[in-house]
């Protein structure tokens, strides 16, 4: 039997936007043939000509994830996935999730507060650390949400 006690569904539906806003961006560089993101550090032309894919194709790669990113997270709240996907495959799906997921933000947190990277600045950290505790919580309230309870 599946727990059915009231659970937040808050971070995931929240996640699922933010995933959403990134595909979205992505989508506009990836039209513009240009690496980075809206509202991030530019990205020289030296860094887009040494980059390993085509910058359109990179961009269109970063948009799908965005979007499946949505896809999972909403899957995580809707009765369709807690019904259709297994547990033990949407926990190894979210745990991958969560390691990008956090690694992005901390590399945001870390650029941002600290100044080791590209160029990220204190707002892009706040938003790292938000990105991340979204992330962690949506895990969370899947794991507490598909707990088995004794009959």
């Amino acid at each position: 039997m599946i727990d059915s006690r009231p659970r937040r569904r808050w971070p995931a539906y929240t996640l699922a936007v933010l995933f959403l806003g990134y595909a979205a961006g992505k989508a506009v560089f990836a039209a513009q043939s240009r690496l980075g993101f809206p509202g991030g550090p530019p990205v020289s032309e030296a860094e887009t000509e040494a980059y390993l894919l085509d910058p359109a194709l990179a961009q269109w790669f970063a948009t799908a994830s965005g979007l499946v990113g949505a896809v999972i997270a909403l899957a995580t709240v809707t009765e369709w996935g807690l019904r259709t996907v297994p547990r033990p495959l949407m926990l190894v799906v979210l745990t991958g999730m969560a390691l990008a997921v956090l690694g992005g933000a901390g590399i945001m947190v870390l650029d941002g507060f600290i100044g080791l990277g590209v160029g990220w600045r204190w707002y892009h950290g706040l938003l790292g650390l938000a990105v991340g505790a979204l992330c962690v919580e949506m895990l969370r309230s899947y794991v507490k949400a598909t707990n088995r309870v004794a009959a």
